[in-house]
């Protein structure tokens, strides 16, 4: 499948944690939106006019995030956000659900337009900030999260890995699925990676590592993932010697 044209990629970040993740996306190019949960509150006829009149003129190429703490309000108004959204809108949601395991509940009614639910239970920020206060691991998490959206768009936008294109990203998320999206430097393979059926894994190495440590990472994922089905790309950082980080993007069905 050969995808060519360009995509408008649309960041939505709903009430505080959702428009801290979407501030801190670098991504010129993307239009980027922040929703109140108050002005909902104070004026929901006034809000549900704003949101009719701005989403339903989103273009039919676009592929659009909604960003969110897992709170009624939040799924209320991403409910209305995709009410008004055209039908072929591709909709993704990048769900937070502080030390809850999304992937194993049943799913949920509002996620049935979605084609992939990604979320963060927040474990290993919650676990290293667990001395400081919640806010500051929020601020924590929402920088990190920013980042690795930034960097998936630019993997896919500027920064074409061998295998790894729009088509590719396409075939993985599209069909109703739960997910995960992590930016990491150390991989603890212990962790529960093996619930996961296939995924995008996108490597960038530092110039000074050996490429037979890409292809360790590489074969420990196909090792693990149930369905043994992984689209991989590797990229040589020139500026970075020793660094080695990973982009994986893991799914399964409901």
């Amino acid at each position: 499948m050969e995808v060519s044209f360009p995509f408008n990629h649309i960041f939505v970040g709903i009430g505080n944690n959702g428009s801290l993740i979407v501030r801190n996306i670098n991504i010129p190019e993307a239009t980027r939106v922040v929703i109140d949960t108050s002005d909902y509150l104070l004026n929901k006829k006034a809000f549900i006019d704003e949101v009719e009149d701005f989403f339903k003129k989103v273009d039919k190429n676009a592929i659009l995030w909604l960003i969110f703490e897992k709170k009624p309000m939040n799924i209320e108004i991403a409910k209305i956000i995709d009410f008004y959204l055209p039908s072929d809108v591709m909709r993704l949601a990048y769900v937070l659900t502080p030390y809850i395991e999304l992937v194993n509940t049943e799913k949920p009614t509002w996620a049935g337009t979605f084609e992939t639910v990604f979320y963060d239970s927040l474990w290993e920020v919650l676990d290293e900030y667990k001395e400081a206060s919640l806010k500051d691991a929020f601020n924590a998490a929402g920088k990190r999260i920013g980042e690795m959206f930034s960097k998936l768009y630019n993997y896919l936008e500027a920064n074409m890995l061998v295998n790894v294109d729009y088509a590719d990203f396409f075939a993985m998320i599209k069909g109703g699925n739960v997910g995960i999206l992590r930016l990491i430097n150390e991989i603890d393979f212990n962790w529960h990676w093996g619930i996961w059926e296939r995924g995008l894994i996108n490597i960038r190495a530092g110039r000074n590592v050996p490429l037979s440590n890409a292809h360790k990472i590489l074969n420990h994922f196909q090792e693990i993932l149930e369905e043994k089905d992984i689209i991989w790309g590797v990229q040589i950082d020139n500026e970075s010697n020793d660094d080695v980080e990973v982009l994986a993007l893991l799914i399964k069905r409901w």
